[in-house]
């Protein structure tokens, strides 16, 4: 079956995002193309059934108001209706905007103001007072319209995906890519031979790119409504997921499972897992790989604005353990200093990228404006250094840097020290406000429910692996979760809360 998928998907070349469905169901209208993973159950739709349920849904949206070139905010969660919604924004040209259906009201209100759709789908007009455009999905009596093909029609723009960056001010990220599929040039790290599992939400980036891009490679994908550990190796082995793609707070809960459950599933399937979004553990790094294989565990880095990125196979983060890789062909990286002059082999500094297309190629911001240089070297204020092969190592964002006693600290390695201390789920390390030092550091160590791990068993096991002024000046233990399942945190509303009114 997956050599059929693969000449199958070798046919489509230029092919409009809306009828890329439209091409596969005709092929082979009885193929399983979604499978929706929740609590209650999985739900399964085939090629023919996912088409005719967008197709249905474009009539719906275009009876709206929908045409080419809107924008439609999709505030939904993970499932069929996500997946169709964008299928069928797809369909007459227009652009899909997916954001967390968990948004506080104002935030969404933000982010609408500035895509400025024509429809809202998702949300009750009650919700956001003033805005008159929105739509559930109980409103449309989908069976009334057809299940026939559209016309094509091509959106000028991929996707447009929202983003408060460091700052908390949300801003969008329009993708200068019209959404046209062509196989060739397809990004390989979201095409599967097969089956194509997704753990993580689709408002993000690298989550919707491996569903839309898995679906027109016309593999099998898997979409889980919400991340569990143990849940996601049950469907490894149940669909036999050739690729997935995780971020690194999945992987360090999956490997807190105790290890006769992870050794209960058969993960022989997986021929490619990619780990990205948030800077990995070394420690958690090595232990998959040591688990699953260098073979399998490769590692990317790249902001959504797809400027650029990196990519590293297992073996090459054996050989240069810690690193993200080497830029792709796609893009040239620099390391630059606060005054803008490139940075010697070694010395941390700000990353800019400069994209094959040249500068502006790939995305433009709605509401923000982009950190740039003269020439058109761009930042999104990720802090790194190079070795002498090329390859690159993450810092934290510029944002996310304490100066504690003259001295810069790097929260992502303080984080990642203490995540490996056992009984603790996830951490957050933050600069709080300090008469005598500037700042001092504070950690909110997340325990989970049984709250093994405490303040005194935390800094014993940091004292074996930080330098002493790097270990935090106050621990607060607490047992709710500290990043969302796609590894993102709001370091920002964390440090907010705790800073004296």
């Amino acid at each position: 079956m997956a050599t059929d998928v693969l000449q199958l998907a070798a046919k489509y070349a230029d092919v409009p995002y809306g009828s890329m469905m439209t091409r596969l169901a005709a092929e082979d209208p009885h193929r399983v193309a979604l499978v929706d993973d929740g609590d209650d159950g999985s739900i399964e739709l085939t090629r023919a059934d996912l088409e005719a349920r967008a197709n249905r849904l474009a009539r719906a949206y275009a009876e709206r108001g929908l045409s080419q070139g809107d924008v439609a905010t999709i505030a939904l969660p993970n499932g069929v209706d996500l997946v169709t919604a964008c299928l069928a924004v797809w369909k007459l040209g227009a652009i899909p905007n997916p954001v967390s259906h968990r948004l506080p009201t104002a935030e969404l209100a933000s982010i609408i103001e500035r895509a400025d759709p024509v429809l809202v789908i998702g949300v009750n007009d009650t919700d956001l007072p003033g805005v008159t455009r929105c739509r559930v999905p109980g409103e449309m009596p989908l069976e009334t319209y057809s299940p026939e093909a559209l016309p094509e029609h091509v959106a000028p723009n991929e996707r447009a995906l929202a983003s408060g960056g460091s700052t908390g001010v949300p801003k969008l990220i329009l993708a200068a890519k019209p959404a046209i599929y062509d196989e060739v040039r397809a990004s390989p790290l979201f095409k599967g031979r097969a089956a194509v599992l997704i753990p993580g939400p689709l408002y993000h980036g690298a989550p919707f790119s491996a569903t839309f891009g898995g679906l027109f490679a016309g593999c099998k994908v898997v979409l889980m409504r919400r991340f569990n550990a143990e849940r996601l190796l049950a469907l490894v082995e149940a669909h036999r997921v050739d690729r997935v793609t995780v971020v690194p707070t999945m992987m360090l809960r999956i490997w807190r499972l105790p290890s006769d459950v992870r050794a209960r599933f058969d993960l022989s399937s997986l021929e490619f897992v990619m780990t990205g979004s948030a800077p990995c553990p070394a420690w958690l790094m090595r232990a998959w790989i040591e688990w699953l294989g260098p073979e399998v565990m490769h590692e990317a880095f790249g902001p959504s604005e797809r400027m650029g990125g990196t990519f590293i196979t297992g073996a090459e983060w054996l050989a240069h353990p810690g690193s993200v890789g080497r830029p792709t062909a796609a893009c040239e990286i620099k390391i630059l200093n606060d005054e803008g002059e490139e940075l010697p082999i070694g010395q941390m500094g700000e990353i800019y990228m400069l994209p094959a297309g040249g500068p502006g190629s790939t995305y433009r911001y709605v509401g923000a404006t982009a950190r740039q240089t003269a020439d058109g070297w761009e930042s999104v204020g990720d802090m790194g250094y190079l070795d002498e092969e090329g390859y690159l190592y993450l810092g934290d964002r510029r944002s996310d840097m304490v100066l504690c006693g003259g001295r810069n600290i790097y929260p992502a390695e303080v984080e990642a020290a203490i995540d490996a201390c056992p009984g603790v789920r996830s951490s957050a390390v933050i600069g709080l406000p300090d008469d005598d030092m500037g700042q001092r550091l504070h950690a909110i160590v997340d325990v989970g429910e049984q709250g093994v791990a405490d303040d005194e068993s935390i800094r014993q096991h940091l004292s074996q692996q930080l330098v002493h002024y790097k270990i935090p000046s106050t621990i607060e233990i607490v047992t709710t979760l500290l990043r969302d399942d796609a590894g993102k945190m709001r370091r920002a509303a964390l440090r907010d809360e705790r800073l004296p009114c």
